[in-house]
């Protein structure tokens, strides 16, 4: 039975959804301005081998906002596990998710894996993309941030009224042409509203959105994954999302840098997913768990 919840993790409230069962537990994480409904196919498709939690990350979806910080996040995560009575769960998330996912790993070598689904921080100096013209990637980098600066800008925007039933067709709209289920992608889109005073706004707020920006460009996963002991797996994208598509040489340098990380680590396990974005939990939920479950299984099993 699927059961929705609040739980008190400290200084702020964690809305919570635990697909229940009784196999081993298994922590779900979502994207930065993302919730856990954008979760719901993958965990669906991980729970006959699972028992699958997933929770809105603080200021996301139904959580409380707080101060981002990697060592607030990984505590929200344990808080949940205490909570839920969860004793070392695998984790796996996805984009800012994927990166929590490997932090985890970092600090709890007895957990039975970690999985990141694409969680690789952006690219911020010339070094990350090998094969362009160091003059070419710098440009290419003021470019992307550029784009990244209109997105925080425009991050927690007040939406008028009469505007939301538009944005909720689009969403319809989108869903249909990712072939992904329909109603969980209006109960994502959904649930990143916040009702307040009369207004209602779009969350992560500005002020987290440039926390959350600064706090992924400062990553480095590379001594992470060296520094981690338990079984680890990196699922990295193949294909550029539409909006990527303006930055084809950046992002195809990017992977190529991702690629050779991963490879530089002998323990960790990887996989370039053929034919998958970014966009790979809403893409290919049925192929990412059996990736997932075949994974943790023989892990299991070693």
């Amino acid at each position: 039975m699927i059961n929705d919840r609040l739980i008190d993790a400290g200084s702020v409230q964690l809305a919570v959804r635990d697909f229940g069962g009784d196999q081993p537990p298994l922590l779900l994480v979502h994207g930065a301005g993302g919730n856990l409904a954008q979760m719901t196919t993958l965990a669906r498709a991980l729970r006959p081998h699972h028992r699958v939690v997933t929770l809105d990350l603080r200021g996301h979806g139904r959580s409380a906002d707080g101060d981002w910080t990697w060592d607030n996040a990984l505590g929200d995560l344990a808080a949940v596990c205490a909570q839920l009575e969860i004793e070392r769960p695998a984790v796996a998330g996805h984009s800012l998710g994927g990166m929590l996912a490997a932090l985890w790993g970092e600090r709890h070598p007895d957990s039975p894996g970690v999985i990141s689904l694409d969680g690789n921080p952006p690219p911020t100096r010339p070094e990350h993309l090998p094969g362009l013209d160091p003059e070419k990637a710098a440009a290419e980098l003021a470019r992307l941030h550029a784009v990244f600066d209109a997105v925080q800008a425009a991050a927690g925007q007040v939406i008028p009224a009469e505007q939301l039933p538009d944005l909720v067709e689009r969403q319809q709209m989108a869903a249909r042409d990712m072939g992904a289920n329909e109603k969980v992608w209006v109960e994502g889109f959904r649930r990143g509203l916040l009702h307040s005073d009369g207004e209602t706004s779009l969350r992560p707020s500005a002020g987290l959105t440039a926390q959350l920006r600064t706090t992924m460009n400062q990553l480095d996963l590379g001594p992470v994954y060296a520094a981690t002991t338990c079984p680890q797996l990196v699922v990295l994208a193949t294909r550029d999302l539409p909006e990527q598509e303006p930055f084809a040489d950046l992002y195809a340098a990017y992977r190529r840098y991702l690629v050779e990380q991963a490879k530089s680590v002998p323990h960790l396990r990887w996989v370039s997913l053929a034919d998958a974005s970014h966009a790979m939990v809403m893409e290919q939920p049925t192929v990412l768990a059996g990736l997932i479950t075949e994974f943790l299984v023989a892990n299991r099993n070693r």
